[in-house]
Order: C-alpha cells, then sequence, then structure tokens
C-alpha cells in the first residue's frame, strides 16, 4: 500500500465503510459519470455568462513559450500532451528524488472534482487543530431546483447526517458531491478551502470559488479547451506540489494523512484513466474530476519495488469522454515507465 502504516482503528473503519455506507450517500450524484450530454441544452446561456465573467480569459495570455527538451522522456510526455484536440496540462514528480517533469504545468485548468482532495484536507486540518472530529455528523447538501446562472450560489436543502468519516470516504472513493458539500460548509466555504491552501502551504495557483452544487448548475458556460476560466482551478504543477506536501506528511498529522491517502486509495471512480494501462500489481492512489469538455485524474503511483510518482493530469476536448480517458491513461503509463527507465543523469528538475 502507499500508505505504509495505517492506526488499526482506519482499517477497521475502511472495512465498515465498505459494507455498511448508507443508500443515500451511495446513491448520490457524481462528477464521474456520463457528462458530455447533461448540461448541452442551455449552452446559449454560455456567451452572457462568458462576457460578464472577469475571471475567464482568452488562451492566447498563457501561451508557453518553447522548451528544449532534455532527454527523450521529456519529448515524449510534450508529444502524448500535444494540444491540437484541445489543451493537456500535466506535472509529475519523483517523490524519491524530487525530479519532475510539466507540459503546460502553469496553465489554470479547471479542478472539477479533484478539488475534493484540497477540500477533504481543510476539514482534516481542522480535526488536528481540535475543532472538528471524524466522527462529528453533518447533513447531506442536495441540490435544490434552480435555473442555469440564476445567482452566485446554487440554491440546497439538507439530507441524512451523516459522521464525517463517511462523508470523506464518499467524496473521495465515489467523487460524492452531496458529502462534498457538506464538507465544504463544515470548514466555512469555498473561500476557507482557498485560504487553507494558500496559507499553509504557500501554493497560491491554487483556488476554489464556488459550492459543487453550483459548479455543477453552471457547468458548460466556458470551453476549457480553448478559454481559461481561473474560478475553481489549479495549475498541474501547484496541483503536485499539493499532493507532495499532503504525501509527505507536512501539513496534517500522521493519522490525517492516512484518512486522506487511505480513501484516495479505495477510490473506485476512473477505471480508464490513470490506472487504466498500468501494470496490476503498481499501486494507486487518486482523485479523479470531470466537467464539460474537460476530464482529470491526479494522485499517487507507486511500483512494485517501492518507488513513487505523483501525478497530475488535465485534459481537455479530444473529441469527447472516452478520448479524454484514453489520453490520461496513455499519459500516465508514459509518465510511469519513464521514471522506472530513464537514467538519473537525464532528470531535468523541472520545478520545485
Amino acid at each position: 500500500m502507499i500508505v505504509q502504516s495505517r492506526p488499526r482503528f482506519l482499517i477497521a473503519l475502511a472495512c465498515l465503510l465498505a459494507v455498511s455506507m448508507p443508500a443515500q450517500a451511495a446513491s448520490s450524484a457524481s462528477f464521474e459519470d456520463s457528462f458530455d450530454a447533461v448540461f448541452q441544452a442551455k449552452k446559449a446561456d454560455a456567451p452572457r455568462a462568458v462576457a460578464v465573467n472577469p475571471n475567464v480569459v482568452p488562451l492566447s495570455a498563457y501561451t508557453p513559450t518553447r522548451t528544449v527538451y532534455s532527454s527523450p522522456f521529456e519529448a515524449t510526455i510534450a508529444s502524448l500532451a500535444d494540444g491540437s484536440q484541445g489543451r493537456i496540462g500535466i506535472a509529475a514528480i519523483d517523490l524519491n528524488t524530487g525530479r519532475s517533469v510539466a507540459v503546460l504545468g502553469d496553465q489554470p485548468f479547471p479542478m472539477a472534482s479533484t478539488s475534493k482532495v484540497a477540500i477533504v484536507a481543510t476539514y482534516l486540518s481542522l480535526v488536528d487543530a481540535g475543532k472538528l472530529r471524524l466522527d462529528q455528523s453533518f447533513a447531506l447538501r442536495l441540490p435544490a431546483p434552480s435555473k442555469k446562472f440564476d445567482g452566485s450560489e446554487a440554491p440546497v436543502r439538507e439530507g441524512a447526517s451523516l459522521p464525517a468519516y463517511e462523508l470523506i470516504e464518499a467524496a473521495i472513493t465515489r467523487s460524492d458531491n452531496h458529502a462534498t458539500d457538506a464538507l465544504l460548509a463544515a470548514v466555512g466555504g469555498p473561500s476557507a478551502v482557498t485560504r487553507w491552501v494558500q496559507q499553509n502551504t504557500g501554493i497560491t495557483e491554487f483556488r476554489l470559488d464556488r459550492t459543487i452544487a453550483t459548479l455543477v448548475r453552471d457547468d458548460g458556460a466556458v470551453n476549457p479547451a480553448t478559454t481559461i476560466d481561473r474560478r475553481d482551478s489549479v495549475t498541474p504543477i501547484a496541483m503536485v506540489r499539493l499532493l507532495s506536501g499532503l504525501y509527505r506528511g507536512q501539513w496534517l498529522s500522521p493519522a490525517s494523512r492516512d484518512v486522506l491517502l487511505g480513501a484516495m486509495s479505495r477510490t473506485v471512480t476512473g477505471k480508464h484513466r490513470i490506472r487504466a494501462l498500468l501494470p496490476e500489481d503498481v499501486q494507486v492512489a487518486h482523485k479523479t474530476g470531470t466537467l464539460s469538455n474537460t476530464s482529470s485524474d491526479i494522485g499517487f503511483i507507486r511500483s512494485p519495488d517501492g518507488h513513487d510518482l505523483a501525478v497530475a493530469i488535465y485534459v481537455t476536448g479530444q473529441g469527447g469522454k472516452a478520448g479524454r480517458d484514453a489520453r490520461i491513461a496513455t499519459l500516465a503509463k508514459a509518465v510511469y515507465e519513464g521514471y522506472l527507465t530513464e537514467e538519473p543523469s537525464q532528470r531535468r528538475a523541472a520545478f520545485r
């Protein structure tokens, strides 16, 4: 396992959750299924939403400079991340050596459900501070009827109350939106997550602006393949830095770190993404994200010999969800094989 040592109560908890998760949480909506057709009916609203939003900027504002790649590995990753069918951002780091690679690593991409890692981390930091508890119960946040772009926040109603450890398991392993919004409300909303990430980690290229219910309701206003929306975005390099710090236990207690990474190791979404083309004996702990015309997968890859990688892949366009999933799988395989086969002297530290 990527988490080498886990308190006994967490192992027992994982077993309990696997058989006793309440049906209401298990049936809650997810970001991870059938997204390409969900929000097509009101695309006529998109020009109005884009025109009045100062956070939306042209892609030309982030045009990358030409890069000379110092190894065949880097050149391969850049070739596979070709953006002719929609821009692709990737960053990866060898957690054993600190060597890294990135393509469009400094461009903002929609986080979608990958933000749930930061939301859960924020909650766990408050557990560490004694302000919240894992057994503390909060009500699921269920979306109420609302028109697209009608107000800055989509209305919700309260559902069943569940303890935080069950909400965390649902939010990470099944990308449960209702559970995530319950945790988000408990920590103080999107701005509280942004503040925790930026102030505690020093990562300023991360921002969370909207609840998950609002993000789902207003999805489709911006085409992420051709336009950048700074709201609810992150750069691939920033996400890998966040993952690396969480892996190393920089901002959470060992017990809280194990809760988060343990849940990521049990993720059931994204079977056709990072894990799809990797050997069966490779361990993956990850979190997927999906919105209109964008798919992503972030997390950790461990080889059988204990080689640990952190990777963040954000893909737009590619002709549809299947094409985006395939590109993520191909890039993850190339990163895994490249780090294992490349000579250490050839690896370039692309970021720190």
